[in-house]
């Protein structure tokens, strides 16, 4: 079984990965045209909202004490898998 320790840092080396990610979307929105970048803009506004909510759930789940861990371990993996589907969507 995976420490707390472990899985909080494998949460926030993946976190830190999708925001460069993001920001590399956000360049290249700038290379497409005006209607293209207005559609994009909203799609990478999106994924940002997603990106913090994800990294608001991983300090709470590092702040937990052990009796809470797995209530914030699950609600933080949901706001994962929900900014994971989204980063999916937008660059297949």
């Amino acid at each position: 079984m995976e420490t707390r320790e472990a899985h909080v840092g494998k949460m926030e080396a993946q976190l830190k990965q999708w925001r460069a990610k993001l920001d590399e979307l956000a360049a290249k929105a700038e290379e497409v045209g005006a209607d293209a970048r207005l559609d994009y803009g909203k799609r990478i506004d999106d994924l940002r909202a997603k990106h913090q909510a994800a990294h608001a759930r991983l300090q709470e789940l590092k702040t937990a004490g052990s009796t809470r861990w797995e209530a914030f371990k699950a609600r933080a993996e949901s706001a994962w898998n929900e900014l994971e589907s989204a980063l999916k969507k937008l660059t297949d």
